[in-house]
């Protein structure tokens, strides 16, 4: 693997950092930081000609910062020669808006997609999109990455699993991401009636399947922003019976007063993983972390060898 190069940006270097140990080889040069009236700068400080590179940057937020850093990297290292760019973006940003779904919005996935290939960026490596569609608005390869094996390691792990726990999807979008779960941890699937309101106001009605009482109930998700939704189906399955609630989902934004609302929930652990950095202010007893650099760090040498990328998941 002399011919490949890892970089990082800002947005998380600790996440780079791991992936890096994972495969034995050391982070490359790069100069980030700000001019004066706050545009990004960027400097290459080692010779990437003809390299196979891949640059670590989710787009989190700060959102639009993180994502111009990407762009002026991706711009950065194509003027510089490389042989081949491929952005990993753990968390993809602006993925909320993915088809019009009423009239005069935008569909800003579809708009960073086009921003990021015409940067340069020769394929995309990213970790569970908000929307699986996303992956079409490219024109150039994207390896789509699942969190789902690295949590249910986890659960498997701490014997949470099997006749005594119930999967929940918190809404009838994510039935396909909770019957994943179901398929390797077992137990019955439930599924939360939600009704948004608003871009931030939702409500939860009805547990439709089940049985819950009594169980252990596990809500899958692919993000927890301000966790509202996900807290209120854990309050739904604590009144229906559900003897310990837990939350797992691969994206922990925390907006707002997310924390404050799931330490008041009746929730036993919130599971998260490292594609967003957690600061001290969004950290939480109940908060686990899991790491995904390795499931990475492999996916990273397989594209770089020309292998299966999905045989991760078989």
């Amino acid at each position: 693997m002399n011919d490949m190069k890892l970089f990082s940006g800002r947005a998380h270097p600790e996440l780079a950092r791991r992936v890096c140990d994972y495969l034995g080889l050391p982070q490359g040069g790069l100069m980030t930081g700000n001019f004066p009236d706050g545009e990004i700068a960027c400097k290459i400080e080692e010779d990437v000609r003809g390299r196979d590179v891949f640059i670590i940057q989710p787009t989190c937020p700060p959102v639009n910062e993180t994502l111009m850093e990407l762009l002026i990297m991706i711009e950065c290292f194509r003027r510089a020669s490389a042989e081949r760019i491929t952005a990993v973006v753990p968390y993809f940003g602006y993925a909320r808006q993915d088809r019009k779904d009423e009239g005069r919005v935008p569909i800003t996935a579809k708009l960073v997609a086009n921003l990021i290939t015409n940067a340069g960026a020769d394929r995309v490596l990213a970790m569970d999109l908000h929307a699986a569609q996303i992956q079409g608005f490219f024109d150039i390869p994207v390896d789509h990455l699942y969190a789902a094996p690295v949590i249910d390691d986890y659960f498997t792990g701490v014997n949470l699993s099997g006749d005594d726990v119930v999967i929940v999807s918190p809404d009838e979008g994510s039935i396909k991401r909770a019957l994943t779960h179901q398929a390797k941890l077992g137990g019955k699937l439930a599924i939360i009636d939600k009704r948004r309101s608003s871009a931030e106001e939702t409500s939860q009605e009805n547990v439709i399947g089940g049985p819950v009482k009594g169980k252990v109930a596990l809500i899958f998700d692919d993000m927890i922003s301000t966790a509202g939704s996900i807290c209120g189906a854990a309050e739904v399955m604590h009144q229906a019976g559900a003897r310990e609630i837990y939350l797992a989902a691969t994206h922990g934004l925390f907006c707002g007063n997310a924390i404050d609302q799931i330490n008041n929930a009746p929730i036993k652990e919130v599971v998260i993983t490292d594609t967003i950095p957690l600061s001290k202010e969004r950290q939480s007893s109940k908060v686990t972390v899991l790491s995904i650099a390795p499931l990475l760090g492999e996916a990273i040498k397989r594209i770089h060898r020309n292998e299966s990328v999905s045989r991760l998941f078989v």
